[in-house]
């Protein structure tokens, strides 16, 4: 499970980034001064081709790094020699970042996967690093089946599903206070058995405590991405902690 006291803390989404001031998402930048204001860490694991975990979120590396194609097609030596656009950061491994936070402060890490991920050599490698690593760490995705098997190549490692709005049916939005919990239910009641935590969506959230209530479902509940004035207000009633960006808590 997860340890409560240490990861119900703000969390910074992609590091505390700010493109305008020069701190990319995903770099040792941002990270750094994550961990100067002692925020939690949010960052994105994606597969280059030989399954070695890239810590960078699309899968394509257009818009951050202005060049096309997928970061799967290429080497872990190619990414690095890359840099992001208009700045001297490059593309850190999994490893780097660990070793970058070392402890410092909570890391929850999204990982992600398409149909190019090379997907047992990836899953193994973000295993065998995050069961080694020292620090507190949990690992989520939105696939279901990396959740299952993370369970089982990392079994003292927390993790849990990361819950979006683009997982339910259309209708849901129609009549959201009607068909909130039932729906929310059906999605919740798919999560994988030992799930230390939940990441929920800022516009589920509200039915996903409603549901969690009425379930005495009592793992930590994370929300994201909190941005606005209004989607702090739900997170601060609803979650445990925000996974945030654009302000400082």
């Amino acid at each position: 499970m997860l340890d409560r006291t240490v990861f119900l803390r703000p969390i910074a989404h992609r590091g505390l980034h700010d493109k305008a001031g020069g701190q990319i998402e995903n770099s040792a930048g941002a990270f750094l001064a994550a961990i100067g204001k002692g925020y939690g860490i949010e960052c994105d694991l994606q597969a280059a081709c030989d399954g070695a975990p890239m810590v960078f979120h699309d899968d394509r590396l257009d818009r951050l790094v202005g060049i096309k194609g997928r970061i799967s097609h290429q080497a872990p030596a190619d990414l690095a020699r890359l840099r992001y656009k208009g700045q001297d950061a490059r593309i850190l491994t999994f490893v780097e970042v660990l070793d970058l936070v070392a402890g410092q402060v909570p890391l929850l890490v999204e990982v992600k996967t398409n149909s190019a991920t090379p997907f047992e050599r990836f899953l193994d490698r973000i295993a065998r690093h995050a069961r080694a690593y020292q620090g507190p760490i949990g690992l989520m995705s939105f696939d279901r089946a990396v959740v299952a098997a993370l369970a089982k190549l990392a079994p003292t490692v927390p993790r849990g599903p990361v819950i979006g709005s683009h997982q339910l049916p259309a209708r849901w939005w129609a009549a959201p206070g009607a068909a909130g919990p039932a729906t929310i239910g059906r999605l919740l009641n798919r999560v994988a058995a030992g799930s230390g935590f939940l990441a929920v969506d800022v516009r589920l959230l509200r039915a996903t405590r409603a549901f969690m209530r009425a379930q005495a479902l009592e793992l930590p509940l994370f929300s994201w991405t909190i941005r606005t004035p209004r989607e702090r207000a739900t997170a601060a009633r609803f979650a445990d902690a925000p996974i945030f960006e654009g302000y400082l808590p």
